[in-house]
């Protein structure tokens, strides 16, 4: 297993890349426009979605045998949600309208600005309730001793600088029994033919380096991390298990159909479908 980028060390200042940041920066006027820079990301928010539903559902049926079906309309409901690396707010909106308490932070001034104007601009969004932006990197956020019930990080990590110490962060963030969601890209041979030959050289899809094929992370360096963290003795994913029970982790593959301009989630256990984009859950133990 390739482990080198998540052994740097835990312990830094920041994780913000700001060469990254001013890069986001530069396209943040975009952020709304669902034909252009971040079509692909408009696309694939119901499938994000629809993962985050599945899982806070099987978890709360695991948790309580009594769970109604009723009930699951209402499972984002009241639940306090953080956005790390929100941008524009895409992910945000959509689970402020399902009625969970949600703070998107992002390291750009301009990401939150487009945000902010964005949600004002719709009547059924409760910006400064339901729906808060803060413009602050997540590590400014452990002064704080509020945790969150789900702390989500969409196509954020193979941005950062440290890796695990993001993950760090993220995870300190999250309450006993919380979840944390994130979705990411994988190092492998067909993600960089994909994500940086075709979407950004050939098709001019997404701006040109936007993606460092070096920083993505697999899928099997993001469980090593949690068969370890925060220590082997107690981690938050048990040793041995190949794949993790899915009360404690899961990995699904997001699969981009071009003929139909569609993400998919593949089935759960599909071969082959997280050699690029994927999203992974791992629930934090209850001590």
């Amino acid at each position: 297993m390739h482990l080198r980028i998540l052994r740097r060390a835990l312990h830094t200042a920041s994780t913000v890349n700001p060469a990254e940041i001013a890069h986001f920066s530069r396209l943040s006027s975009q952020w709304w426009d669902d034909t252009g820079e971040f079509s692909f990301l408009h696309q694939m928010n119901p499938v994000r979605m629809r993962f985050i539903r599945e899982k806070l559902l099987e978890s709360a049926r695991d948790d309580r045998p009594a769970f109604s079906e009723s009930e699951s309309a209402r499972v984002f409901k009241g639940l306090d949600f953080l956005d790390v690396g929100c941008g524009g707010g895409l992910l945000s909106e959509s689970l402020a309208r399902l009625g969970a308490n949600t703070l998107g932070v992002d390291a750009s001034q301009a990401n939150i600005s487009i945000a902010k104007l964005h949600a004002a601009q719709d009547p059924g969004l409760a910006l400064g309730s339901s729906l808060s932006y803060l413009h602050t990197p997540a590590e400014a956020l452990l002064t704080d001793p509020k945790r969150y019930d789900v702390v989500c990080s969409m196509e954020v990590l193979e941005h950062v600088d440290n890796p695990a110490a993001f993950l760090d962060t993220c995870a300190q963030l999250v309450k006993p029994g919380g979840h944390l969601f994130l979705s990411t890209i994988s190092r492998t041979a067909l993600a960089y033919f994909l994500t940086i030959f075709m979407a950004e050289n050939v098709l001019g899809r997404v701006a040109r380096g936007t993606h460092t094929h070096s920083k993505f992370i697999q899928p099997a360096e993001l469980v090593g991390f949690f068969r370890a963290y925060p220590n082997e003795e107690a981690p938050w994913i048990d040793a041995g298990r190949d794949p993790p029970t899915r009360t404690q982790a899961e990995v699904r593959g997001l699969v981009y159909n071009a003929l139909s301009t569609r993400w998919m989630l593949a089935p759960r256990g599909a071969w082959g479908v997280t050699e690029c984009n994927y999203i992974f859950w791992v629930r934090k133990p209850v001590l």
